[in-house]
């Protein structure tokens, strides 16, 4: 069955689907964009996800031409009209196009929305059986990693070398400290059992994921420290975790080749998951 996406105000067939060459999402990259897992038909920490796009396109002058409401009307008509029951949809912004390839751009320019759903097992994911295996890899990102935009090629080229290496996924470095994930925010678990991530900065995304997370945490009673930490920490930690949108947490149960305490899945990763999960479930859109 041929996927129905919306683009610019249109629900239709994917296949018929069509965007300007000269779109600066696609010559520039000039576009945010934003990822919200559904389960069971309905929308995650989709408040979060809407915030964050109006806080992305006001960092960039991008307009936003619907409003919230609108949006989450949008995303409700693409599950139904796709069947979709768990999975996530994949929203885009790019600020628009004009009549040739120009570096700088007019204001009145118009911007193109595009939506679409993607199916996919969240819930009894693998991963969450097996953990993930992480490398290191230099973060050669631009500064405003705060802003959620579809310059993702250095992502690309780091997940790529992590496949490589036979491992599934990067820690990013900068200056000696991990930064983030290549597409999620990374935790550590001390010995003593303190959780440890990075503070919030233009240096790593301010996930949604990561917010429901660090609230749900300290409603465990579980000590939070916010502050930068290095691969060298990481390798002797009790446990590791990333988090994103369609993750939900994966535990971490090996770096660049060393395992994480006895190479398993941690009892505390795997529990904040699935406290995670059925909290959202009840919150649900």
């Amino acid at each position: 069955m041929e996927r129905i996406v919306y683009l610019n105000g249109d629900y239709i067939p994917e296949s018929e689907a069509q965007i300007s060459i000269f779109d600066r999402g696609f010559l520039f990259a000039d576009a945010v964009y934003e990822v919200t897992a559904v389960l069971d038909g309905k929308l995650i920490d989709n408040p979060g996800h809407l915030a964050r796009l109006e806080r992305s396109t006001k960092e960039l002058g991008i307009k936003l031409p619907v409003t919230g409401a609108e949006l989450t009307a949008i995303q409700r008509k693409l599950i139904e009209k796709n069947g979709l029951v768990e999975g996530g949809i994949y929203l885009q912004l790019s600020r628009g196009a004009e009549s040739d390839r120009d570096f700088d751009y007019s204001d009145d320019i118009e911007p193109t929305l595009v939506l679409f759903t993607q199916s996919r097992t969240l819930i009894n994911c693998p991963k969450r059986e097996t953990g993930i295996k992480v490398i290191s890899y230099n973060d050669i990102r631009w500064r405003r990693r705060d802003i959620k935009t579809t310059s993702l090629l250095p992502a690309c080229l780091a997940k790529h070398a992590a496949h490589a290496a036979k491992a599934d996924d990067v820690w990013l470095i900068e200056d000696g400290f991990v930064t983030e994930g290549g597409s999620s925010n990374a935790y550590i678990v001390t010995q003593e059992g303190k959780l440890v991530t990075r503070p919030l900065s233009n240096d790593i995304l301010h996930g949604i994921t990561r917010a429901s997370l660090m609230k749900l945490a300290k409603d465990t009673g579980v000590e939070i420290e916010e502050r930068n930490f290095t691969i060298e920490e990481a390798y002797a930690a009790k446990e590791a975790f990333i988090s994103s949108a369609t993750t939900f947490v994966w535990p971490v149960v090996e770096i660049d080749g060393k395992p994480v305490a006895d190479g398993k899945p941690g009892e505390f990763s795997l529990k904040l998951r699935d406290i995670y999960i059925n909290t959202a479930k009840e919150l649900a859109e």
